[in-house]
């Protein structure tokens, strides 16, 4: 999803801006004159004392920094988010923040869930521009990569003029994974016109889309994946040393919604809606919007080399056209430990790193994408869409196009691999038993024992990669594809057969079970047998023809609906129904269970279980219970006030909140609109010229507006034109509303008049499941309750109900992995 991502788009009419005409835009480094053997990964092993002080290879070395420092670029992207959101994301805000707000260095990690890079301290004075920096602890040698002289950067703009060129890795910013770099727009014109002051308090001149701020703030990967290591946590999480810290763990404290809007403001409802981002999870798709509200937790990354393995036995993919321009391990290597992964020309066995299985190229194509992802390369990627609001016809970004035009691109291509080798050394489980105090909490030997028999026969099928040899004709190898669910269906009856859990029950009790095992066969499995929130298995980004069309497999693609899925109607908690459709979407693939004590909440969004903040092994533990209760007991999990009978949680608006779309983002039809949609335009539009709606009510379910499909399922300009009159009409029936309320009315009165038009809303809904913590019901009554489930789901079949006894035990082995 995307801020503003469904309502915001259909109003500004953006996706009728047809297909993306700038082609083969080349990046800063080119323009500067620069090729990609400019930008040589570091290798100095600065961060020696993270990940537990694994010792590393110089290739190695370079890994980690390449993660934890490399940005390819993004600043430019980064510095251009503050105007489509106007003003309410400010990364500078972030970094320099005024020491009056929450936001400051000593409560950052409370407040945003961020983790403080060592060697800094708060700031005692502002620097040269007026801004309120970290400054870092003389005690503390020089941060090498700053160096400009052994790290040039690109001297593009003003910089070497108005502004240093700087490194191309910027400067640190205090906070980890966020780098600082000289604005190339900051001429003398703009240095003139910077007033610090202002900028900390006159919301029209932060607000102005043209100010442009002295420095540019760069994003790299490990600022979504550090965070305090669960076996050697921070004395204070505040303060933490390199050694407290992890470079693979994910972001899981991160308050996404805090970073997205420096300023918290309820009445806004662009921050009701990333709202709905709990700490540690955002939406994938937040700039590349598919409109669908979908936050998803940020990764921890665990025992790369055993998921290799589970690849090689169950991941193979094929890959067609732009797929096949993927970088593999071979291209780098002889070493058969990595080259196995690869067949030429187009067979792959991969890793299923996104929540719904899709980037299914090869482990170094998910690396690279991710980059695309947070920034690198902006100049083509943001013309292939509208960030943010979204609302224009995505088309996909080409690797070859990036191998082409930009340089960055080029030398992350060159570099992934050493972040594949430093993740296969030092992306370690971290268990229970190894941190301080954790021997405690561990159940008895034979609890464990008794809890790995339950593991067997309940969880092992999806959540271990070593398996009993399946017989041939119900094997899952090889079987991604048009006939998988066929497939997926004669295996799955298997497995709830005694021969399946035989042979687990026996492969779980030797000693070796653990060593080696990445706890998931990393498959997809269809929403129709985990019945879990909808939105995330329906995500389109990277489906045929949308922008990671070239990081899917055609395998992927080509991948059949899996059924109809059950949800709740949001208003009443009626049973209704759902087609998935076919081509990719339906899946999640099976999350690891690897060090599953210290990443509580649960659930692909945090959605089960509660959030503590607090990083300390107790702090996890207490957070680890209640979230492994609830996904044992569901009856424990929340559950909505308004509608208790939804089967869970819809997330609602908290206060009475307001929409509104700015002129400037207001494009040119590719068609005329009719009468009735060019009143409709009319109505929604203020007297500044821009587009308005409010008040919406508190209590408002907030997918149902977040998650409005503005775009047509089709490139016919007549079809655009026609479902955009349909949107219009919709929202100035929505408008009148509003506006026919008596004045004064409360919050109330304003949710009957949205009641009104519930249906049309749902009717233009990308998904229609607004619970949130439902699903994954194994092991439990309510896997085999009947009621409102559909054909497809009830295929199935029902499964064993565990006791409460067998449920405790298999907590204690859980603990123990």
């Amino acid at each position: 999803m995307a801020l503003g991502k469904g309502i915001s788009a259909g109003l500004a009419l953006l996706a009728l801006g047809g297909c993306n005409g700038a082609r083969g835009e080349k990046d800063e480094a080119v323009q500067a004159g620069l090729s990609d053997d400019h930008f040589v990964q570091a290798g100095e092993d600065y961060f020696r004392d993270m990940d537990n002080g694994v010792r590393l290879t110089p290739a190695e070395v370079r890994g980690r920094n390449m993660w934890l420092v490399w940005s390819g670029g993004n600043d430019r992207f980064w510095d251009g988010m503050s105007k489509p959101t106007l003003g309410g994301f400010d990364l500078l805000k972030i970094v320099a923040p005024d020491p009056r707000t929450p936001n400051r260095r000593g409560n950052r990690w409370y407040q945003l869930g961020l983790v403080n890079e060592p060697c800094f301290k708060a700031p005692a004075k502002v620097d040269s521009y007026g801004l309120w920096r970290d400054e870092r602890d003389p005690a503390c040698p020089p941060d090498p990569f700053a160096d400009a002289a052994r790290y040039p950067g690109v001297a593009i703009g003003a910089r070497g003029k108005t502004v240093p060129v700087g490194s191309y890795y910027g400067e640190p910013s205090g906070i980890l994974g966020l780098r600082l770099f000289p604005n190339p727009d900051f001429d003398k014109k703009a240095k003139a016109r910077w007033s610090a002051a202002r900028y900390y308090a006159d919301p029209r001149y932060y607000n102005d889309p043209k100010l442009v701020r002295p420095y540019r703030v760069g994003m790299s990967c490990g600022f979504c994946h550090v965070g305090p290591s669960p076996v050697h946590p921070p004395k204070d999480p505040e303060n933490p040393t390199f050694a407290d810290l992890n470079s693979t763990v994910g972001a899981q404290y991160m308050w996404v919604d805090r970073l997205f809007f420096w300023k918290p403001n309820e009445r806004n409802y662009m921050y009701q809606l990333v709202k709905t981002f709990r700490p540690g999870a955002m939406d994938t798709s937040l700039v590349s919007t598919d409109n669908i509200n979908n936050p998803r937790t940020m990764n921890a990354v665990y025992s790369l080399g055993d998921r290799l393995t589970a690849a090689r036995q169950l991941g193979h993919e094929a890959l067609k056209g732009g797929e096949r321009d993927n970088m593999q391990f071979n291209m780098f290597t002889n070493s058969t430990v990595l080259t196995r992964y690869f067949e030429a020309p187009d067979q792959v066995w991969t890793p299923h790193v996104l929540k719904d299985g899709s980037d299914a190229v090869g482990a170094l194509g998910a690396l690279n994408r991710v980059y695309l992802n947070i920034g690198l390369y902006s100049e083509e990627w943001l013309t292939h869409f509208n960030p943010v609001v979204g609302g224009k016809p995505i088309t996909p970004i080409r690797i070859a196009v990036a191998r082409k035009n930009s340089a960055y691109w080029r030398a992350t291509e060159k570099g992934t691999l050493d972040t594949a080798l430093f993740f296969l050394k030092a992306a370690r489980p971290d268990r229970l038993a190894d941190a301080p105090g954790g021997a405690a909490y561990l159940g008895t030997p034979e609890a464990v024992a008794h809890g790995r028999d339950v593991f067997a026969v309940t969880c092992a099928r999806c959540h271990s990669s070593k398996q009993p040899q399946a017989p041939e004709d119900v094997n899952l190898a090889g079987s991604a594809g048009p006939g998988y669910m066929t497939r997926f269906k004669v295996w799955w009856k298997w497995t709830q057969g005694p021969d399946f859990q035989q042979k687990m029950k026996a492969l779980a009790a030797r000693p070796d079970f653990a060593s080696g095992n990445y706890f998931s066969t990393d498959v997809r499995i269809p929403v129709t047998l985990l019945r879990t929130n909808l939105c995330s298995p329906l995500a389109t980004n990277a489906l045929a023809g949308n922008i990671w069309d070239n990081f899917s497999s055609s395998s992927y693609k080509t991948l059949p609906s899996v059924g109809r899925s059950s949800y709740r109607d949001p208003f009443t908690g009626a049973a209704l129904s759902y087609t998935m459709p076919a081509g990719g979407r339906g899946y999640t693939r099976v999350p690891s269970l690897v060090s599953l004590w210290s990443t509580a909440p649960y659930l692909l969004n945090n959605s089960v279980g509660p959030f503590n903040g607090d990083p300390s092994v107790s702090g996890r533990m207490a957070v680890f219970d209640a979230s492994i209760e609830a996904m044992l007991w569901p009856e424990k999990r929340l559950r909505d006030a308004a509608v208790p009978n939804a089967g869970g949680v819809i997330d609602r608006t908290t206060a009475r909140s307001y929409l509104l779309v700015p002129s400037s983002f207001l494009p040119k039809l590719p068609g005329k609109l009719d009468d009735e949609a060019q009143k409709a335009l009319a109505e929604l539009t203020n007297s500044n010229g821009d587009i308005e709606v409010g008040p919406i009510p508190a209590g408002m379910p907030v997918n149902l507006l977040a998650s409005l499909q503005p775009l047509a399922e089709s490139r016919s300009p007549a079809e655009i034109t026609r479902h955009y009159g349909r949107v219009l009409i919709l929202l100035a029936k929505l408008k009148a509303a509003i506006l026919s309320v008596p004045k004064g009315a409360d919050d109330a009165a304003l949710r009957v008049h949205f009641s009104n038009l519930r249906g049309d809303l749902m009717a233009l809904n990308k998904c229609p499941d607004f619970v949130v913590n439902r699903g994954h019901y194994f092991g439990t009554a309510a896997f085999n309750d009947q009621q409102g489930l559909t054909a497809d789901e009830r295929a199935f079949g029902p499964e064993p109900v565990l006791g409460d006894e067998d449920k405790r035990a298999l907590i204690s082995y859980l603990k123990s992995l």
